[in-house]
């Protein structure tokens, strides 16, 4: 395979950790993350987690693919609530913060851009 060329299928090294509780608004979901790609500030891999609610803020981009479940992202700007399933596709922007909630559980692809 290109230098140049990367697949990103989760299948890198594995992290796997609860919710902090600082952060955690309902249940007790455990994310696990496999970083496939990593260079100058760009992240790209497989991110999954349980069902449950925590608080989020970005300061980067990130690209967002649907694999499998449901999520609910509510803005603390307007209260405005976006459902996500399987399939669906998202770009979340610097200075979102809200709640991130997993409705079922949920596995998806991301691309991560440090602003």
């Amino acid at each position: 395979m290109s230098a140049k060329i990367h697949t990103i299928a989760g299948n890198g090294p594995r992290e796997r950790q609860p919710v902090g509780a600082e952060r955690l608004v309902e249940g007790a979901p455990v994310t696990e993350t496999a970083l496939d790609y990593e260079c100058d500030g760009t992240f790209a891999g497989e991110w999954s987690a349980g069902v449950g609610a925590w608080r989020v803020r970005y300061d980067e981009w990130e690209f967002c693919h649907m694999l499998e479940g449901a999520c609910e992202l509510v803005s603390d700007a307007d209260g405005s609530a976006q459902r996500f399933n399987a399939g669906d596709s998202f770009v979340i922007e610097p200075g979102f913060a809200g709640v991130w909630r997993v409705l079922a559980p949920m596995k998806k692809r991301f691309v991560v851009r440090t602003a």
